[in-house]
């Protein structure tokens, strides 16, 4: 018997918790360009960060986690009309769209640099070689592929001894690092990719929950046991340090300083205590928002809807305004603004930022401003079924 996908209200949790995940994200990118501790310190630092500033930041690690994840079950519900080699085609086509996108005008969007100086592998080059690798990940027997992706989600710590620090593939792979190419090419590996391929073939193990044949009481409440289990472990390890993760947690004399160091696992690449907290929660939030209802869940589903086109606009606005407050505050933007807060560079603006109610405040502004256009974007996506290349889109 064809099973068939459940409609689209039963699904609708899926795009709200893709438009939260992208909605949080921009609240980084806003710390990013527009918090003064940003260009000064790691906002995760327990010696120097602060509760509000830690939880800005912290917050938004469910972001990446929840998108692979999310990708990857989307893939599967494609599938579902389509040949595995059809799909295969497509991943593979979208997988590389995204490394281009993500190399120029994601890139550019980053920095302002017409030179490109900096190559930057980032979440979206991430998302797209974890496309690449699930085109040929699909044809594998979803028990044999569950399997893959629990065993490179739990084992992948294992390689944390191994460095090879003048190796471009192994940063690509499992190590994240940065190489200067020439006196003007930098390349920066900022998401190496283990374990992210096994986060989205995860996902698009689970898509199989969202048949018609599964209920939606059956479907929540593995989810909520998935969601709980993988808390329960993040907590069991992470206060015991014993395995999975490579900088471990430290009691500190505060509580604050220690809640931030529990709270803190390895983000790059994803540690196995970072992925059972991010996919816990996400797991979670999945389980328990099928009914919600109301405008604000339409609202934040309205981004959901249409995350790769926020997040290419949402980077422009939001260093547009950077360069404004920096115009307005008496700098001269004599070169493009960086990251300075992944301490890639020298500051390039010493004396530039704002305190971090200012980074709210531009956030919800961002948000505000680019729901129309995302509203509008979604509406002719809605009304243009037929057109194929809004699908890269």
């Amino acid at each position: 018997m064809t099973k068939t996908l459940i409609p689209n209200q039963r699904i609708s949790s899926i795009d709200l918790v893709k438009g939260l995940a992208m909605l949080i994200m921009a609240l980084d990118h806003v710390r990013d360009f527009v918090h003064t501790p940003a260009f000064l310190f790691n906002p995760a630092d327990p010696t120097q960060t602060t509760l509000a500033i830690f939880f800005t930041r912290w917050v938004t690690h469910f972001c990446a986690p929840a998108f692979s994840f999310l990708a990857g079950l989307s893939a599967y519900m494609v599938g579902k009309r389509k040949p595995k080699n059809e799909l295969s085609a497509f991943l593979l086509k979208r997988g590389l769209w995204l490394v281009f996108i993500d190399l120029t005008i994601v890139a550019f969007g980053w920095f302002f640099d017409f030179q490109f100086g900096t190559i930057n592998l980032n979440v979206i080059a991430s998302l797209g070689i974890s496309m690449i690798a699930l085109a040929g990940l699909v044809h594998l027997p979803s028990k044999l592929l569950l399997i893959f992706s629990l065993v490179l989600i739990f084992g992948h710590n294992l390689l944390d001894g191994i460095r090879f620090d003048e190796s471009i593939l192994w940063a690509i792979i499992h190590y994240q690092n940065i190489f200067f190419l020439s006196d003007d090419l930098m390349l920066l590996v900022a998401y190496p990719i283990i374990p992210w391929i096994a986060v989205m073939s995860l996902g698009y193990y689970m898509g199989g929950f969202y048949e018609r044949s599964v209920d939606h009481s059956k479907r929540k409440l593995t989810f909520n046991l998935i969601g709980a289990l993988a808390i329960v472990l993040f907590v069991g390890m992470r206060w015991t340090n014993i395995y999975g993760d490579l900088n471990p947690f430290e009691h500190f004399g505060t509580f604050s300083k220690s809640i931030v160091s529990f709270l803190n696992p390895t983000k790059y690449p994803p540690s196995l205590l970072y992925l059972l907290m991010t996919l816990g929660g996400t797991f979670l939030l999945l389980a328990n928002s099928e009914k919600w209802k109301g405008k604000l869940v339409d609202f934040i589903c309205t981004f959901g809807r249409v995350p790769f086109f926020f997040y290419i606009i949402h980077i422009y606005l939001i260093h547009l305004i950077a360069i404004g407050l920096a115009a307005l505050t008496g700098f001269v933007w004599e070169k493009n603004m960086v990251l300075a807060a992944w301490s890639i560079i020298e500051n390039p603006l010493p004396g530039y930022g704002f305190p971090l109610w200012a980074v709210y405040v531009v956030w919800i502004s961002v948000i505000l401003v680019l729901y129309p256009l995302c509203k509008k974007f979604d509406h002719f996506k809605q009304s243009n079924r037929d057109k194929w290349w809004l699908s890269y889109f």
